[in-house]
């Protein structure tokens, strides 16, 4: 099943997406609130064309946004960090999402903005203390997403909250495929383009901390709902450290892709 968010009259659902259409299936609460009846329901809706809809994030305004950091060999290498000995765990707020297509604007105190490829799980289950040879039970699917960073808020600070946080930084699309479609999560194909031109090319079993283990990490302190987004980390090729650093501005088009979900886009615009 390949799913999207969209709004209809204001309300944030749940599409069924077929080729270039999508149906209704429900809206976006009833659906993580009633995972196993929503499942394996039928569509009743109209189909109506992907590009005539409203995208809004595919998950709850209640969802967490649980970001890997370091979870790439070679990234960890470009940025002259140590490898963590734990999952390095930091949080984007729902605010923060954006969807595919919309605009993301640089931010005005920081013109260091940067691309960051992740493929991003979305827990179907709610877990706590899970272990890590049940975790992917808990898994509903798979879908892109931009960790796109400020780095010199970042960078200015022992904490990444704000520097991880702009305005729409987060574009999560442009579909949810489900887990028992997606197949095995590793060996996926991922990139980031920039204008057209590969800034990123990586394959998701390069990540260190996999996700059953790193889902065992979080729900032994912190518990997971249906809904909730694990972002997985990003490969090497971020902007700031190419020679010299490059960074994102106003009329640049980003993308990321998946192999076997699809392509999620992004316009940078300038603040206001």
């Amino acid at each position: 099943m390949r799913f999207l968010g969209f709004d209809v009259d204001g309300v944030g659902s749940i599409g069924l997406v077929d080729g270039a259409a999508v149906r209704r299936l429900c809206t976006i609460d009833e659906f993580y609130g009633d995972l196993d009846h929503w499942r394996n329901a039928e569509a009743s809706g109209d189909p109506i064309a992907l590009d005539d809809i409203t995208r809004v994030p595919p998950v709850p305004q209640t969802a967490k946004v649980l970001c890997l950091g370091l979870n790439y060999a070679a990234h960890i290498s470009e940025t002259g960090s140590q490898r963590p000995d734990y999952p390095n765990i930091f949080a984007k707020w729902y605010a923060s999402l954006s969807s595919h297509g919309d605009e993301v604007p640089v931010p005005t105190g920081d013109d260091r903005f940067d691309w960051e490829c992740e493929m991003a799980v979305i827990i179907g289950a709610p877990l706590t203390d899970t272990a890590e040879a049940d975790a992917m039970d808990g898994v509903l699917g798979y879908t892109c997403f931009n960790d796109i960073s400020a780095r010199g808020y970042q960078r200015r600070t022992h904490q990444w909250a704000i520097g991880k946080n702009p305005d729409r930084s987060a574009p999560i699309g442009p579909v949810v495929v489900t887990a028992d479609e997606f197949g095995d999560p590793y060996g996926k194909r991922i990139s980031t383009r920039v204008n057209g031109e590969t800034r990123q090319d990586g394959t998701t079993d390069m990540m260190l901390f996999k996700i059953a283990e790193t889902i065992e990490y979080i729900t032994a302190g912190t518990s997971l709902r249906p809904g909730d987004v694990i972002a997985t980390g990003t490969p090497s090729g971020v902007g700031d450290k190419m020679d010299p650093p490059t960074y994102l501005t106003a009329g640049d088009t980003v993308e990321i892709e998946i192999e076997d979900i699809g392509v999620l886009q992004s316009r940078i615009v300038a603040r206001g």
